[in-house]
């Protein structure tokens, strides 16, 4: 082998060298990229109440006719919401009328359901879904009393108008993106709520 054999053959071999760094360096971009817009997606997170209540008021009781309604109108209302896969998680207070309010669209999405230990620490809460579940959809349902607080957890309004003790068609949507401004939004569902008449002094 001469020379120009050698030279040729060291031409061809810093070829391929190169089109291996340049192949290696559009992956690691592609992978990193990825990756990077994987963290940062946006997180939505919806809020209702606990659908209507029978007439106990016990910790074990559960939903009354229009309760179970109002479960099968939210399940008809989010089952669809991400159009491909619907709900990703469902937390739920530690009370049959929530659990129960939640069942119908766990079983239509086929989505996990968790008990949320203390709802009135609405930090852990909060932490646990933006660590478990970034970038997904999460369902919360609670008592009345700790929807405000939890919106405010996640930096969403902060001006939100107190529910009535037979006000169950609120549905909040807070969306959390990886940059810029939390935004609070809401909407009614089933039944709507209507105000009693305001009573004479």
């Amino acid at each position: 082998m001469n020379g120009k054999d050698d030279a040729l053959l060291g031409r061809k071999k810093r070829r391929r060298q190169r089109r291996f760094v340049a192949i290696s360096g559009f992956l690691l971009f592609t992978i990193g990229m990825a990756w990077f817009f994987e963290l940062q997606a946006t997180t939505t997170v919806i809020l209702v109440r606990y659908a209507d209540q029978s007439n106990n008021f016990a910790l074990s009781s559960g939903l009354s006719d229009a309760g179970q309604h109002r479960s099968q109108e939210l399940a008809r209302v989010l089952g669809d919401v991400d159009v491909v896969a619907g709900i990703d998680a469902i937390f739920v207070a530690p009370l049959e009328r929530a659990r129960k309010t939640g069942l119908p669209l766990a079983m239509l999405n086929d989505a996990p359901v968790y008990s949320i230990d203390d709802p009135s620490n609405e930090k852990a809460l909060v932490l646990r879904i933006l660590k478990e579940f970034k970038g997904k959809i999460v369902l919360i349902i609670t008592e009345p009393e700790f929807i405000a607080p939890v919106i405010e957890e996640m930096h969403g309004s902060k001006k939100l108008p107190e529910i009535q003790e037979s006000e169950f068609d609120n549905l909040y949507i807070v969306s959390i993106p990886w940059f810029g401004k939390v935004k609070t939004l809401r909407l009614r569902y089933g039944v709507p709520f209507i105000a009693p008449p305001e009573t004479a002094e």
